[in-house]
């Protein structure tokens, strides 16, 4: 870890997007820090069972940083319980034109157009498939689906993308909550869910026919819902999970189109979704609503905001069985995992608490 202290001020002299390129190569060659054996011990107050998996703690790393799969491995050994690799999409696509990714510094924030920008399904399925071959039980992998910018069936992409990573991640996710593919967000309404959902399940329960247990299926959302959207897609749901073949959780959520008015950096205008530490207030909110409209009954994953143990605490009791990094870990480097790890323990043991899932949404109930 001592390294990136030397490294990462160097890359935040260059591109955003060519730092992260970088960073990115150097975790796939094994050029990365790794943790001490004592930051790597398991605190077994952090773990906690969700969808049938063991996390030994609550913290991942968010979709976005490896879109194809290049370094699991690496990425693992600095921490994180969980990677969530993508968006990918089923046919390569080159993305939005650049510059397409801006720092705002003097928030902790970033906005990006990528627009899913992807190597495409048959690498990321092969990458993802000899991770799994060389390193079992390493790590649990979560993968993020996408479809196609010009694609005339969505929800064919999307059940594409179920059918070839079923078998080869722990969970799924169907990203509809993207703001830089035109027309994306529309595919959160009730009525397209109504029609998505049951196609996308379909090919999971077919992927997962032999016997064994269904790869959980989560549904990623904007930050972004008005109260009576949130409402109906919470319905849409429940009603397709009571037949037991369904969406299994949630992620709340994606980056936000809105620009809060504390925002002080010139880039601040981009177009493009804003993460980082201005979204921390409004992506808590909707997950506490999720929570809530679903009366607990699902795990939701909390994402946005997140650089600390008490970030991450919050969102816990607000209604998250797991949190996920990105923006964070990007500016402070992979010393952020075990501070958060070592900080939400102490804030919990302080309140109470014997175990993680006790604190899960006590805010929102």
């Amino acid at each position: 870890m001592d390294a990136y202290r030397a490294i990462g001020p160097l890359l935040r002299l260059l591109p955003p997007e060519t730092a992260h390129g970088l960073s990115l190569w150097a975790l796939g060659h094994g050029l990365a820090p790794t943790m001490t054996a004592g930051d790597a011990a398991a605190d077994p107050f952090l773990a906690s069972r969700v969808w049938g998996l063991e996390f030994p703690h609550p913290i991942g790393l968010a979709a976005g940083f490896d879109k194809d799969a290049r370094a699991l491995g690496a990425l693992f050994g600095l921490g994180f319980a969980f990677v969530e690799a993508g968006t990918v999409t089923p046919l390569p696509q080159p993305g939005n034109p650049r510059p397409r990714m801006f720092r705002l510094a003097a928030d902790e924030a970033v906005i990006n157009r990528f627009g899913f920008n992807s190597e495409g399904l048959d690498a990321f399925a092969a990458r993802l498939g000899a991770f799994r071959d060389t390193s079992p039980g390493k790590g649990i992998v979560g993968a993020n689906l996408g479809r196609n910018r010009h694609s005339a069936d969505a929800a064919a992409d999307y059940a594409g993308g179920v059918s070839r990573c079923a078998a080869l991640a722990d969970y799924l996710v169907i990203n509809v909550s993207s703001p830089n593919t035109p027309g994306l967000r529309d595919l959160q309404s009730g009525e397209h869910l109504q029609e998505l959902l049951p196609r996308v399940a379909a090919a999971r329960d077919a992927a997962c026919s032999g016997g064994g247990a269904k790869t959980p299926l989560l549904l990623k959302l904007a930050p972004d819902l008005a109260l009576q959207e949130r409402e109906a897609i919470a319905g849409v749901v429940m009603e397709s999970a009571s037949g037991g073949s369904g969406i299994d959780g949630l992620i709340i959520g994606n980056t936000t189109l809105s620009r809060p008015q504390t925002l002080q950096s010139r880039h601040r205008h981009e177009a493009g979704g804003l993460s980082g530490r201005p979204l921390f207030d409004l992506s808590t909110e909707v997950l506490r609503d999720f929570h809530r409209l679903t009366e607990g009954r699902f795990p939701l994953i909390g994402v946005g905001g997140v650089s600390s143990g008490r970030d991450a605490y919050l969102k816990i009791r607000a209604g998250a069985s797991l949190v996920q990094l990105y923006t964070a870990f990007a500016y402070h480097g992979p010393a952020l995992i075990g501070r958060i790890r070592g900080d939400l323990s102490d804030l919990l043991r302080a309140d109470g608490y014997s175990c993680v899932t006790e604190a899960v949404g006590v805010d929102a109930r």
